[in-house]
């Protein structure tokens, strides 16, 4: 199954209103799978320059990468799970979703990018 059909199977989880496959290093999206009305140039940018972030902060504590960057606002949120190939694989999610269902599917998604 390629990327592009897992991100439509994350999409299919009650919540998501879109799924993208995003290169940390420059913040484009390489596949996606979104909502009409998702900005997926803005969330790849955002989310590849979070998860820069965090990677800086957590090798400053002398702690590995995070698995997982979780956003929440009250309109909604974004959960990205890092891939060892330099990708990101992102969920665009309602505030009322299943972030352990979410989770899981990113993990899953992240594990075959590598």
């Amino acid at each position: 199954m390629s990327l592009a059909d897992e991100l439509l199977i994350l999409t299919r989880i009650p919540g998501v209103r879109g799924a993208l496959v995003v290169a940390s290093d420059d913040g484009l999206a390489v596949a996606d799978a979104l909502m009409e009305g998702v900005d997926g140039r803005a969330v790849a940018a955002l989310t590849a320059s979070l998860a820069a972030r965090m990677r800086g902060v957590t090798g400053a504590l002398g702690q590995p990468t995070p698995v997982l960057v979780h956003l929440q606002g009250t309109e909604g949120g974004f959960m990205a799970a890092y891939a060892g190939s330099g990708l990101l694989v992102v969920a665009v999610t309602a505030p009322d979703v299943n972030a352990g269902e979410v989770r899981l599917g990113l993990l899953h998604v992240a594990e075959l990018a590598n």
